[in-house]
């Protein structure tokens, strides 16, 4: 039964420098007694799986020699000088066949094996003093080893407060062995609840899209009062971008976006009531759902620029916004089948019901900020934190300071430029299936899943590789720019392309890569938010989603003008010409540093 642990960094040596050789006797014997002894002054390894206790000592550079005698229990070891302490307790030892003990320098970058004595014999005899093995090996110093003792399975309780010693380290306590849930990485569960918040802030929003049909026929409302009902949600949306990242600076993110769930949840439930009641209080009703839904970006955004390390922030911000795509596809893929089996009403009543059982994990379990977290372990707390400790909640916002920086206008104009070609192809797309490709109503439909597919996959994609050119030393700068020049310069060329192809199967191709180049920007743009102002993250993404969300609205709009007078290659030529100056703006202006403390 192979065994293994991890010292401490601290040293182990001895004050005799002149002994240069470890000495180590093994014996075995059949009345299943174990005497393990310690010369003054060694540097001794031990292993087990349970606990074990080492003396706490400043040695010198050299090693010395270790006697041990080894048979088959393990009684409390005879010390042959008070100073050194080797204590095993309660602890038995399964005998089988005498085998190795390997020592691997973990110190030495240079030697990068396991250290073998020179030679190993099994013994099966007596404690005599024939049937004990001399093996010599010189080891250098070393802070840190790892060892391996291999035929051995050594079982027993850990310590009692009464058998440690003032001196001495407590190693490799397995017997408290957490289960697999609760290892979890305590951050990333923050980025899952994330994931699903805009999961269902996605299913939310797309459901009126899909039951707007058979409420049109209903109520009989004309086609400019569904298209007043559609963009009754940008009001409230509007409305909280910024707002929403002043809060969440202020009183941190857990309760802004939790309330921000909860909000647009039972205004979602409240939908077909409102419906009933009349027009005008539908429209305040979808007003309110944007509101709830406006808060939620800035807020995620605060919360993950305070767990989530910067060589993991690209990955996780792929992982929360490849959520909205996904909760487009379940939205689109759900409300015909709940329309078509239960009516229109029972689109909303589900999707709203929802928000409850997420509000409750997000209480149970989510914090503003890993000091907030009684249970999050000093391991992940130093890895999170690096070092640096976080800084008091923002209780004013220097407007002006923000305004005065290059890197955050950089943001606002790359946004809307972003916004601008995305939102028209997700907009438009099915109407240009069906004009231009000649689709019917229901591959339309079928064929706009798929973007928002590729861009949840290429999303991922994005963030994995970006953390990783992180890790290898390329600068975060740099990082954020080649994703997000690959963010722009990737539509543009796939758009270009789209207005000289010949057939529909390569029309859907192009829009699909133009979708998933896209997404690389979420590793771009979308996480630079953090890397320029962590403790404004909220608000620098509430300014640039604003400008974002403007060229939304006046991009759709400008489309349907464009194409009254012209055709798509019109459409299509200004958001490519927006994405090239989103791509010289952003190289010469965007950084990946600090500008905001």
């Amino acid at each position: 039964m192979a065994m293994g642990a991890v010292l401490s960094s601290r040293s182990f040596a001895s004050p005799f420098s002149s002994v240069k050789k470890h000495e180590l006797k093994y014996s075995t014997s059949t009345q299943n007694n174990c005497v393990c002894s310690s010369v003054l002054g060694h540097r001794f390894h031990q292993h087990i799986n349970r606990t074990a206790l080492f003396p706490a000592q400043s040695h010198s550079r050299s090693t010395a020699t270790a006697r041990h005698q080894i048979s088959g229990r393990v009684q409390n070891p005879a010390l042959e000088s008070s100073s050194d302490l080797l204590k095993i307790s309660n602890a038995s030892i399964k005998r089988r066949v005498l085998s190795r003990i390997e020592c691997f320098r973990t110190s030495d970058p240079v030697v990068g094996g396991w250290l073998k004595p020179r030679r190993w014999q099994n013994s099966t005899a007596t404690t005599s003093e024939s049937a004990y093995v001399h093996p010599e090996y010189r080891l250098p110093i070393r802070r840190r080893a790892d060892c391996k003792a291999e035929q051995y399975g050594i079982t027993g309780s850990p310590f009692g407060p009464s058998e440690g010693h003032a001196n001495t380290i407590l190693v490799g306590d397995t017997g408290k062995i957490s289960p697999w849930w609760q290892q979890f990485p305590r951050r990333w569960t923050i980025v899952l609840l994330c994931f699903f918040a805009f999961l269902l802030c996605n299913m939310d929003r797309v459901n009126m899209s899909i039951a707007i049909l058979p409420m049109a026929s209903e109520f009989s409302w004309s086609p400019a009062t569904v298209g007043l009902i559609q963009s009754s949600f940008f009001w409230g949306y509007l409305l909280t971008q910024i707002l929403g990242g002043i809060w969440a600076d202020r009183f941190g993110g857990k309760v802004v976006l939790g309330f921000g769930v909860v909000w647009w949840s039972i205004a979602t439930v409240l939908t077909p009531i409102a419906a009933k009641i009349g027009l005008p209080c539908l429209l305040i009703t979808r007003a309110f759902m944007g509101i709830g839904e406006g808060v939620a970006m800035p807020a995620m955004n605060n919360i993950l620029s305070k767990w989530i390390p910067v060589s993991e922030r690209s990955r996780s911000l792929a992982l929360v916004y490849s959520g909205m795509y996904l909760g487009s596809v379940t939205g689109l893929a759900f409300s015909p089948l709940l329309i078509s089996r239960f009516g229109w009403p029972s689109v909303f009543y589900a999707f709203g019901s929802l928000g409850s059982i997420w509000f409750a994990l997000w209480q149970i379990k989510a914090h503003s900020s890993p000091d907030d977290d009684p249970e999050l372990s000093k391991a992940e707390k130093r890895h999170i934190l690096g070092g640096n400790a976080l800084k008091e909640p923002v209780t004013s916002i220097p407007w002006r300071l923000i305004l005065s920086k290059a890197p955050v206008w950089a943001l606002i104009i790359s946004h809307f430029c972003h916004n601008w070609g995305t939102f028209i192809l997700l907009t438009w797309m099915p109407t240009y299936y069906n004009q231009v490709l000649k689709f019917n109503l229901t591959e339309s439909g079928l064929l706009c899943v798929l973007p928002w597919l590729t861009m949840a996959v290429f999303a991922n994609l994005g963030g994995w590789i970006a953390d990783t050119l992180v890790q290898r030393g390329i600068s975060i700068t740099n990082v954020r720019k080649i994703m997000q020049s690959i963010g722009f310069l990737g539509p543009a060329l796939f758009l270009t392309l789209l207005s000289k192809v010949q057939t529909p199967a390569m029309a859907v191709l192009c829009m699909a890569c133009s979708q998933g180049s896209d997404a690389f920007s979420q590793s771009g743009l979308y996480s630079n938010h953090q890397d320029i102002g962590p403790r404004y993250a909220g608000v620098l993404l509430g300014l640039s989603n604003t400008a974002g969300v403007l060229a939304g609205v006046f991009g759709t709009a400008a489309t349907g003008y464009i194409l009254q007078k012209g055709s798509w290659d019109s459409v299509f030529k200004v958001s490519v010409a927006l994405y090239i100056l989103g791509t010289l703006v952003w190289n010469v202006f965007s950084t990946g540093e600090k500008v905001l403390e």
